[in-house]
């Protein structure tokens, strides 16, 4: 059998996640895509584009889609920090 060394955490400030919370895409920029590429296409003013304007109001006019719970990891791990040694650290 082979003596192998635990494994040795890098010196570090603080565990922390950058950035885990990712927004949303908003779900009108489609529909709003496409009323701009309609209004390029046949013009301002064109009579075409009804049905794509309409149904960019109700996507604006509906209710906003319900928020998501924010991730726990960056918690989490500042919880657990202090049972992680690190070399070059002190417990405490």
């Amino acid at each position: 059998m082979t003596n192998r060394n635990p494994m040795r955490l890098p010196p570090l400030p603080q565990l922390r996640v950058r950035n885990p919370n990712k927004p949303e895409p908003n779900p009108c920029l489609g529909v709003m895509t496409s009323v701009l590429a309609c209004w390029a296409s046949a013009g301002f003013n064109g009579r075409g584009c009804q049905t794509v304007e309409a149904a960019l109001r109700a996507c604006m006019d509906g209710p906003p889609p319900p928020r998501k719970m924010g991730n726990t990891i960056n918690y989490h791990l500042a919880r657990f920090a202090r049972r992680v040694t690190q070399p070059g650290t002190k417990n405490k």
